[in-house]
C-alpha cells in the first residue's frame, strides 16, 4: 500500500494537572476534566501510535517501522535509530502548575534507565492572561544552594517565571529545570523518552490522597545550575515560506504560516516530516494522496514521498523533521 499523509488516533492522558482545553479548543474526544495530554504520534513501548485514515486504518506505527522502515523513516533515520520513532508529538493542557522538573542528557538516560535523554520544545497555542511558565534558573545557583531550597521548599524563590502569549516558543535542553504554568495550552516535539525527574510538586495529592513522587536524588547531577538565556526561540515569521525554528541533533522544526498554496521539494530529505496545524487548516497532498488537516490535528508524510504540496488559506504549521 502506497504511503499517502498518514494520521493517527490520538493517544488521551488523564494527569492530575489536566483540563478541558484539548475538547474545547482542539476538538480532542476527551470524556474527562483532567486530561492533560493527547499524544499525537508515539512510538513509545505501550503507547504506539495507530492509523486513522485511508487504506491503511489500524495499522501501528510499529509495524509500519518494522515492515517499511527506510520508506516511512529515512535512510539515515534508521541507521540511527533502528526501527524506533525518534520523536514523540504531543498537545498538552495545563488547567493547573505542573510539576518542576528536568530530564537526564543522553547519557546520563542510557547509563541510567537504558533511554534516550529528553530534549524537547514548545510551541504556545493558547495562554490564558498572566500565565507563565518556569524555564531555569533567575541566577547562578550553585548545587548546595538547590539541595538547601529543596529541603527548606523554597524552590520556587530561585526560578525563572516567563509570561507567555501565543506564537512564543522555547527550547528545553536537557539538564533545564522546568515547568509548564497553568492556562497554557502548547504543542510540544520532544525526543522519544519519558524520563522525567520531578523535584518539586507543589505539594498536592493524587485523587487517592497521596503525594506524586519526586525524584530529588536523582535530579541533583542532572541539573543545568547555570543561569542561561537560551530558551526562547526567536525565528522569523514571514508569511508563505518556511521560517526555521529550531535546529538540533534530535529534530528540525520549521514555522509555516500560509496565505497560498506552498509546494516542497522533498527529494533530497532523507527523513520523514510531521505537520503540527496550530491554526487555521489546510489541505495537504505528497505523491500518493491528499489528506485534510485542521487546527490540533498532525500527520506524518514519508520519508519516501518525493514532494508535498500545502494547499490553503490561513493555516499556521509547525513542520518537524530529522
Amino acid at each position: 500500500m502506497n504511503l499517502y499523509p498518514l494520521q493517527f488516533t490520538p493517544i488521551l492522558k488523564e494527569r492530575l494537572w489536566g483540563g478541558t482545553k484539548l475538547k474545547d479548543v482542539l476538538g480532542k474526544p476527551i470524556e474527562s476534566d483532567i486530561t492533560g495530554e493527547s499524544w499525537e504520534l508515539s512510538g513509545v513501548k505501550g503507547d504506539i501510535s495507530v492509523v486513522s485514515n485511508g487504506e491503511l486504518y489500524g495499522t501501528s506505527l510499529q509495524e509500519l517501522m518494522d515492515e517499511r522502515g527506510e520508506e516511512l523513516l529515512g535512510k539515515s533515520v534508521v541507521e540511527r535509530f533502528g526501527s524506533e520513532f525518534p520523536i514523540l508529538i504531543k498537545f498538552i493542557d495545563a488547567k493547573q502548575d505542573l510539576s518542576i522538573q528536568l530530564h537526564p542528557n543522553d547519557a546520563l538516560a542510557k547509563e541510567r534507565h537504558d533511554s534516550f535523554g529528553k530534549t524537547e520544545m514548545w510551541y504556545i497555542m493558547d495562554a490564558d492572561p498572566g500565565a507563565q511558565l518556569i524555564v531555569g534558573f533567575n541566577k547562578e545557583v550553585e548545587k548546595e544552594e538547590y539541595v538547601k531550597s529543596i529541603e527548606a521548599g523554597t524552590l520556587t524563590n530561585l526560578m525563572n517565571y516567563e509570561e507567555v502569549t501565543e506564537g512564543d516558543t522555547f527550547f528545553i535542553n536537557t539538564g533545564k529545570i522546568h515547568a509548564i504554568g497553568a492556562g497554557v495550552l502548547l504543542a510540544e516535539i520532544q525526543q522519544t523518552s519519558d524520563i522525567t525527574y520531578r523535584v518539586f510538586d507543589f505539594n498536592r495529592k493524587d485523587k487517592e490522597g497521596n503525594l506524586r513522587e519526586l525524584h530529588t536524588e536523582l535530579a541533583i547531577d542532572a541539573i543545568d545550575y547555570e543561569k542561561k538565556d537560551d530558551f526562547k526561540v526567536n525565528y522569523p515569521h514571514e508569511m508563505d515560506t518556511v521560517n526555521s525554528m529550531v535546529d538540533c541533533p534530535y529534530f528540525r522544526t520549521n514555522f509555516l504560516e500560509l496565505t497560498q498554496p506552498l509546494h516542497q521539494d522533498l527529494s533530497k530529505r532523507d527523513s520523514f516530516t510531521i505537520y503540527m496545524c496550530v491554526g487555521g487548516e489546510a489541505k495537504i497532498t505528497n505523491d500518493w494522496g491528499t489528506t485534510n488537516i485542521e487546527k490540533g490535528q498532525t500527520l506524518l508524510i514519508s520519508a519516501s514521498s518525493t514532494y508535498v504540496d500545502v494547499d490553503t488559506n490561513g493555516a499556521k504549521l509547525l513542520e518537524v523533521s530529522i
